[in-house]
């Protein structure tokens, strides 16, 4: 059973007038179509955490380059408080049969996500987002959708070396990765890398060559309340 109720296609059409990031309007019925779609592929989310936070809402937006461990942070971060995850990942494969990681893509996914985003926020769902995030075209839209849905907002920059990145994606290549939705590669890590644009606003890091669970507690702290 679909938890796409009716009233969600006019929520999802009232969202896609107010994100910022600019789409043409021969796209905007794509970005909604899209975007119910993919709220579709997260039934099975909704029904594990269909209660909503007693408390602000927040959003969790990850950043960093494919390899980086961004799958890993969110999935344990989701063990320890309920949150929805949406993962530009399992997006684009909702959406696109054969990705090919080309800007006309991105856009789609990302739009689609966003709107999707903001309505999960509206109705007091915390989110965590997890997409690459590398340029503030792609992140200024978020920071506008919690400020419009009065959810709090937590950015998070994910880092790790070469030596690493390479190896787990390596590993994803070869089928021995427990990410079971990305299919970007080391081509694809060396093709988006020249693009990243640094953060500019207050955020944390996290080195995951490193001990990720000092910043994990933290993100936990910053988004203490009742559960």
């Amino acid at each position: 059973m679909s938890l796409v109720p009716t009233k969600t296609l006019a929520v999802l059409h009232d969202v896609s007038q107010s994100v910022s990031m600019a789409t043409p309007k021969s796209t905007e019925a794509t970005a909604l179509q899209d975007a119910i779609k993919l709220r579709r592929a997260l039934d099975a989310d909704l029904h594990r955490f269909p209660v909503r936070t007693p408390e602000r809402p927040c959003l969790v937006v990850l950043s960093g380059l494919p390899g980086t461990g961004k799958s890993h942070f969110a999935k344990e971060l989701v063990k320890r408080r309920s949150f929805i995850v949406v993962g530009s990942d399992r997006s684009r494969k909702a959406l696109v049969s054969k990705p090919k990681y080309t800007k006309g893509e991105h856009v789609r996914v990302f739009a689609a996500s966003h709107l999707l985003i903001e309505e999960l926020l509206s109705e007091g769902h915390g989110v965590i987002f997890d997409a690459t995030n590398l340029t503030d075209r792609f992140r200024q839209p978020l920071y506008e959708m919690a400020e419009r849905t009065g959810a709090g907002l937590l950015i998070i920059w994910f880092t790790a070396s070469r030596e690493v990145v390479r190896r787990r994606l390596d590993d994803r290549a070869a089928g021995r990765s427990e990410d079971s939705y990305s299919d970007a590669d080391w081509l694809v890590y060396c093709r988006l890398r020249p693009g990243e644009e640094a953060i500019t606003r207050p955020h944390l890091v996290v080195d995951s060559s490193e001990d990720v669970y000092p910043v994990l507690e933290e993100v936990l702290r910053r988004v203490a309340g009742p559960d």
